[in-house]
């Protein structure tokens, strides 16, 4: 059953998957609807923007959303979680452990990026940590589609989570292991000598053909990934094998 991708702001990638780019900090925001089960990727930074979120998720897949997908631990990434009450919710392994003692260090983050000290506050304290942790590769059955969560990092962060989802063309929801709309950002969370290699096992799993949606900015090509990739390495002095 294709998703007829009529909601306002949202942007079809297959029959199946769509995303949303949110205002402020252009984040990704997945969505990909299965015959019995409905995942979101990365549901906002805020509980405002995450129950705005899944309002129009919930419009256009005609049912609840039942699973949420952490690409990174990040707040852009993970702050409107609690919004979703009830859903299954997946990280690469360690997440959980890093989201239920760096509490301080996100609000304190997303407040220096300009969310209003009360958002964060709130957001924090009914922060959603993953049950369900990925150290491999994890299939998810959503109905009538199966779409593979992978740990492809470290990276970005010491925990990057990637989404594979088949369709007429393949869809990878890469995280901010990707980012279109500016230089990838290394933070001191990052593990950048690993970067090169974290963003080798995503082509491997995604392929030549498949659409990359990097975690800010535009929908990218393999070759595109390819070149940031050289970039990387370059910039972090990692020798090409």
């Amino acid at each position: 059953m294709d998703v007829r991708w009529e909601e306002e702001g949202w942007e079809r990638l297959t029959g199946r998957a769509g995303r949303r780019r949110l205002p402020v900090w252009d984040c990704t925001v997945g969505l990909v609807v299965g015959d019995e089960s409905v995942l979101l990727i990365d549901p906002g930074s805020c509980l405002r923007e995450g129950a705005q979120v899944r309002a129009e998720a919930e419009r256009l897949a005609g049912r609840r959303v039942t699973h949420i997908a952490f690409t990174h631990g990040h707040f852009d990434h993970v702050l409107g979680g609690a919004a979703f009450s009830g859903a299954e919710v997946f990280g690469a392994v360690g997440l959980d452990a890093l989201l239920s003692t760096g509490r301080e260090d996100l609000r304190g983050d997303a407040v220096r990026h300009g969310l209003a000290e009360a958002e964060a506050a709130e957001a924090v304290d009914l922060l959603v940590v993953p049950k369900h942790l990925v150290s491999g590769e994890w299939t998810l059955e959503l109905g009538g589609l199966q779409v593979l969560l992978a740990n492809v990092g470290p990276g970005h962060t010491r925990h990057d989570l990637a989404v594979f989802v088949p369709g007429e063309r393949e869809t990878a929801f890469c995280g901010d292991l990707v980012e279109e709309s500016g230089e990838p950002l290394a933070g001191p969370d990052a593990t950048p000598r690993q970067w090169p290699a974290a963003l080798d096992r995503l082509l491997a799993l995604g392929g030549d053909d498949a659409l990359y949606v990097p975690g800010h900015g535009a929908v990218v090509t393999a070759d595109f990934v390819r070149a940031q990739r050289a970039t990387l390495a370059a910039r972090f002095g990692v020798s090409e094998t």
